[in-house]
């Protein structure tokens, strides 16, 4: 296939399936594979970093008004609220998936290219994500705990952010899992309804993906202490400089339109289409990964 295709083929698929809870890591790992696109080549490892990054720049631009009201009653709140300020909630949902995730960097990197390990994460998944809203829709707007349910981010309590950082963990270690997937599910099980469920996860995937994108750039140009090669490799020439380009601003396109829809679509419908979809393509990508 044609680079410059094949760029802006994965700069679709990245774009479509980095925000919805279906995990953008799978499907790019198995349209590399269907497509003969070598995993273990250093430029197109670089390439998949570059167009996650193409994708997380998307949401400051679609959520600008949001963060800009937010900046301004920072860090006390329009209410005096302080520690669950919106933006305070934010780093600490980060902090607790980010100490973790940074000491289990080496069990993460031993599952990244496993598509046995996606597989099964895609499954599991659908099945939780499935129950969770299924759930969701029987209490009828109470939290799980008889409560009434959080329909506003601004009245998150810490307890809920925690409890969200905690879980995107495993979206980390279980390439597959779905980052969206792990916090919108979480936040339901908090007590969030489904629009302030989604609008938390894509405030903290912000400085989550933002760190994580850029932590994986650094690696892949030098390598960390004790290691010899680098995960990856920056173009050399001209074309290499455009596949990339074309596959950055394909992503950065089609992701904000993916949150502009998704946005709309939670408002109307939950979760259940995409817990189906992980069920289907988790049972599809076992059957590839056993074949002999």
């Amino acid at each position: 296939m044609n680079d410059y295709l094949l760029a802006a083929l994965l700069g679709v698929v990245e774009g479509l399936t980095e925000f919805l809870p279906v995990s953008s890591t799978a499907h790019l790992r198995i349209v590399e594979a269907l497509l003969g696109v070598s995993l273990t080549d250093a430029y197109w490892k670089t390439f998949s970093i570059v167009i996650q990054l193409g994708a997380v720049l998307c949401l400051p631009f679609y959520f600008r008004r949001r963060l800009l009201a937010f900046a301004r009653t920072f860090p006390g709140g329009a209410g005096g609220r302080g520690l669950t300020h919106p933006l305070t909630l934010t780093l600490i949902a980060f902090v607790t998936t980010a100490v973790p995730a940074f000491l289990l960097a080496k069990v993460i990197g031993k599952h990244l290219e496993s598509l046995v390990v996606m597989g099964w994460a895609l499954v599991v998944g659908g099945l939780v994500m499935g129950a969770v809203d299924l759930a969701h829709d029987r209490l009828g707007g109470a939290g799980p705990g008889g409560g009434r349910r959080v329909e506003d981010i601004e009245r998150m309590s810490v307890a809920q952010a925690v409890w969200i950082g905690a879980c995107q963990v495993l979206s980390a270690v279980f390439p597959g899992t779905s980052r969206s997937m792990a916090t919108i599910t979480a936040g339901e099980l908090a007590g969030l309804s489904r629009s302030a469920a989604v609008e938390f996860s894509f405030l903290v995937s912000m400085p989550t993906m933002a760190a994580a994108t850029l932590y994986d750039l650094a690696r892949s140009l030098r390598p960390p202490a004790g290691e010899t090669l680098a995960i990856g490799a920056m173009p050399n020439d001209a074309h290499a400089w455009t596949v990339l380009t074309i596959g950055f601003v394909v992503s950065f396109l089609v992701a904000y339109a993916v949150v502009a829809w998704f946005m709309s679509w939670v408002r109307r419908r939950g979760f259940t289409v995409f817990a189906v979809y992980r069920l289907v393509v988790g049972a599809a990508v076992l059957w590839w990964a056993a074949r002999p």
